[in-house]
């Protein structure tokens, strides 16, 4: 079994882009620069033949290349964040492959997600934050509603492992996916 999830790996201008916006950020727990991605389906725990089926899926998905941009940071959790990270401009394309690659998953035998998408890029991890820490976190996130990153081509997806760590997981490409 591989948890696994299926995503745009960012271009390294990108991720540098979205490094220093986390070092503005108080938040204990960030996400490395190498492993900045925009997750377009989390597969969860998969065995190898459905891993195989997605992956035959996805060489057979056909869509041309687009440009996305990066805006804004927020949160999830309310009043007691979770994760915070960067926003991704609406985009049309953007949404037309997500839900090819959702017809893959569908297709291969796991159930989608009832939550719609939100596209975003994860920065870092709260566990349990205090109200010291909150109070930073917002203050900062709202100095920060000006980031931008982009626009930049996306030329193609990839299937992830995600390795479990004490102090967040680590990502592995297990195969990339020319958009064509």
């Amino acid at each position: 079994m591989i948890r696994a999830f299926i995503a745009l790996p960012l271009p390294e201008e990108i991720r540098l882009g979205l490094r220093l916006l986390q070092a503005r950020l108080p938040m204990p727990m960030t996400v490395d620069v190498e492993d900045f991605h925009l997750t377009l389906v989390f597969l969860g725990e998969q065995p190898d033949h459905v891993l195989q089926d997605i992956h035959e899926g996805l060489e057979a998905l056909h869509m041309p290349p687009f440009t996305l941009e990066l805006a804004a940071v927020n949160s999830f959790g309310g009043a007691r964040p979770r994760v915070v990270w960067a926003g991704v401009m609406a985009s049309d394309p953007l949404a037309r492959l997500q839900a090819k690659v959702a017809q893959v998953v569908v297709r291969a035998g796991i159930r989608a997600s009832a939550k719609g998408y939100a596209p975003h890029v994860t920065l870092g991890r709260l566990n349990n934050p205090d109200a010291d820490t909150v109070a930073r976190l917002s203050a900062a996130m709202a100095l920060r509603q000006d980031f931008r990153a982009g626009p930049w081509p996306v030329t193609e997806l990839a299937l992830f492992a995600s390795h479990p760590r004490a102090h967040g997981p680590k990502y592995e490409v297990l195969a990339r996916y020319p958009l064509a």
